[in-house]
């Protein structure tokens, strides 16, 4: 089934343009927290991913017979369910990750990505658009967390994945890991380059004087 004009933009747009971290500056705060190692950064995205968008179908599914008086406590009964099993999958076939994740994937409950998305566009939408913009936003999520994730690892551990990736020799020329980059501050600096090198990129997001 092709995408409508309209749809990809609900898809595309919070990867590039309109990214809930670099742009719209939500869920930072687990962008700090898990991007130490590359590996949980990719299972924390795809964790938020179909969070996100299963809740946003569920929601629109539910739209037009939840009182708006209760509607906050649904959406997070919604999240809060998905992530339970989302959790139990993690423990199942990665525990090793799910360890590393800890409290993390518990916290998705209260990402301000994923509320604000059902708040935003799930409550006000059909579920297919809603679909779309669910996996949209976990994108763009997911991206900036394999980036930094990517990085922090590279360049604080030597590893991607946990396999060395950088050559004995450089070590043996004076090359040494930078310990600042697995430390959560580095995580705010990464996302603040990212930040910087996108709004270079593009002229519609540079602030008018």
């Amino acid at each position: 089934m092709g995408l409508s004009q309209k749809n990809k933009l609900i898809l595309f747009n919070p990867i590039g343009k309109d990214n809930p971290i670099t742009i719209q500056m939500l869920g930072v705060c687990s962008a700090l927290a898990v991007t130490s190692k590359l590996e949980p950064s990719i299972v924390m995205g795809i964790s938020v991913i179909v969070v996100m968008a299963l809740a946003n179908v569920v929601i629109s599914l539910l739209r037009n017979t939840i009182p708006d008086r209760i509607r906050i406590i649904t959406q997070l009964v919604v999240v809060a369910a998905l992530v339970t099993i989302v959790n139990e999958v993690l423990k199942a076939f990665a525990y090793d990750v799910s360890k590393q994740l800890s409290v993390f994937i518990g916290l998705i409950i209260t990402n301000c990505i994923v509320m604000g998305r059902l708040e935003a566009f799930a409550l006000g939408n059909k579920p297919w658009p809603s679909f779309l913009d669910g996996v949209g936003n976990g994108l763009g999520y997911a991206v900036i967390l394999v980036v930094v994730g990517f990085f922090r690892e590279l360049f604080g551990s030597g590893t991607l994945f946990g396999i060395q990736v950088i050559p004995d020799k450089l070590y043996e020329w004076g090359y040494e890991n930078n310990g600042l980059m697995i430390l959560p501050p580095m995580a705010l600096i990464v996302v603040a380059c990212i930040i910087w090198v996108q709004r270079a990129r593009n002229k519609e997001l540079q602030e008018k004087n």
